[in-house]
């Protein structure tokens, strides 16, 4: 995958998430967020993004569901032990992170 050659802190600090399948709690657009993140890479723009299942804190629609993030929104993100929440099935394809660098269903727990 071509991502930028430094990718950002909070960029590492999601992908070492979903290596050690731990929560992130994180402030997205105002709102604190309590999130279970699943695929990492770039958008179409090359910017970092994450697609996540948000299971708790806050937000401007129903919880739980899938988010997708632009990292450099994110802000006081750290990872926490917790239950793994993997979400509903995924009945369409996400079209969030479109260079993916990290999956968990395929690189971590080598499932599809």
């Amino acid at each position: 995958m071509a991502l930028r050659p430094m990718q950002s802190a909070t960029y590492t600090l999601f992908r070492n998430a979903i290596l050690r399948e731990q929560q992130v709690v994180c402030r997205y657009d105002g709102r604190l967020r309590e999130l279970c993140p699943h695929i990492i890479g770039a958008n179409k723009s090359g910017e970092e993004v994450v697609l996540a299942w948000q299971f708790a804190g806050e937000s401007s629609g129903p919880l739980p569901q899938w988010r997708c993030l632009k990292l450099a929104n994110v802000s006081n993100a750290h990872m926490r032990k917790g239950r793994w929440h993997e979400g509903r099935s995924h009945r369409t394809t996400q079209t969030c992170v479109n260079e993916i660098d990290l999956d968990i269903n395929v690189h971590v727990r080598k499932r599809r």
